[in-house]
This record gives structure tokens, sequence and C-alpha cells, in this order.
């Protein structure tokens, strides 16, 4: 695919994240359709691989069943999403003490 087709496909990608809720996900023909609704299918490879640029970038994050995953590596399908907190996911309390004492 042309370098605008790859710009086109990397826009796509980053407006489709951009309307969902943090830690929502995209699959990449989602972008592909976006793109071009006709032959939609054909791009779907060409998503792979400008999604896995991203994660390259960390622009963005692929999963599988909910698992952060190896664009180099994954097969079958996939999803995208920004990086960072997951709903559901709290990170650990901080555990403060506080003396108090007496003035002199």
């Amino acid at each position: 695919m042309a370098v605008n087709g790859d710009r086109a496909l990397e826009e796509a990608i980053d407006e489709l994240l951009d309307r969902r809720a943090p830690g929502a996900t995209i699959c990449p023909s989602e972008a592909a359709r976006r793109v071009d609704p006709d032959e939609w299918r054909d791009l779907v490879p060409d998503a792979r691989r400008v999604a896995g640029r991203l994660v390259a970038e960390g622009r963005v994050e692929m999963t599988q069943r909910g698992e952060v995953v190896d664009p180099a590596t994954a097969r079958g399908p996939v999803r995208l999403r920004r990086p960072g907190p997951t709903p559901g996911h709290h990170p650990p309390a901080v555990r403060m003490t506080v003396t108090v004492g007496r003035r002199a």
C-alpha cells in the first residue's frame, strides 16, 4: 500500500480509538472499512501492519483475548487499544502512616 494509504489507515486507527472510552478496543478491520468501505477486506493486512508500527512507536497496544501480544507473532483476530490502565485494573493502594506528636 502507498504511503498515503498507510497514513489514511493510521489516521483511521487514531480517530476510532480517540472516540472510544479509555481501555476500549477496535478491530483493525474497522480502520480498513473507514478507509475503503467497498474494498476493506483487501486492506486488513495493511491495517495490521500499520498497527504493528503504531505498537512499535508506543501509540497503541495489540491484544488477543484481552492480553497484550507482539504484532510480529500474533496470529488470528487481534484488537487495538491505547496503552495505559484498563478498566477494572486498579493500581496498588499507597499506604501512608502519619504520626501525630505533641508540640513542645
